[in-house]
């Protein structure tokens, strides 16, 4: 079970020397490079207040495999919690099968990337006026999709690709900075 201030790897720490994101990058590449897959690679690697956020995905695919979250104090990398867990039919722990998806990894998500952003709008319209979604990356099993405010990343959501329902990622903070990898 998960405590007071956890979320998957630790308590986040609110001082301490805190890693750069050149250590965060070499995490995400030690990885990837113990992981021994040669079919997965970095897409993207974001700098909240409480954590560095890790998107691979599979090159033959180009479909997100899954998320990652790396503790900025101690470099503890560890699946993101929520959607990444939940819904991931095909990497996360429950594959997808407790929360609304219907089929394994391999059967088509009923909700398309439009509609996806279209339930994110709905959303956030309720939930954080003065937002919108934006860049829809699609996971087994699910969206993630960027909230945007002033024209800037402001935070996260997914996006059940079989039911619609939102789940927004409420334990990064505030967004720092990010950097994308090429194939």
């Amino acid at each position: 079970m998960m405590g007071p201030g956890m979320m998957g790897g630790g308590f986040y720490r609110t001082g301490g020397q805190r890693i750069s994101f050149d250590q965060a990058t070499k995490v995400v590449e030690d990885f990837l490079r113990n992981r021994n897959d040669p079919d997965l690679q970095v897409k993207e690697i974001m700098e909240f207040e409480f954590n560095f956020y890790a998107e691979f995905v599979e090159k033959s695919t180009d479909v997100g495999a899954f998320e990652a979250l790396i503790d900025p104090y101690t470099g503890d990398i560890y699946p993101e919690p929520g959607p990444n867990m939940m819904w991931n039919t095909k990497y996360g722990m429950m594959s997808g099968m407790m929360w609304g998806t219907p089929a394994g990894p391999g059967a088509p998500m009923t909700v398309t990337e439009e509609q996806a952003l279209k339930y994110a709008e709905e959303f956030l319209k309720g939930y954080l006026t003065g937002t919108k979604a934006e860049e829809v990356e699609r996971f087994y099993g699910y969206y993630t999709i960027h909230v945007i405010k002033d024209n800037q990343i402001y935070g996260m959501l997914s996006v059940n690709g079989y039911t619609g329902q939102v789940w927004y990622h409420f334990w990064h903070g505030p967004y720092l900075r990010m950097k994308e990898f090429e194939d």
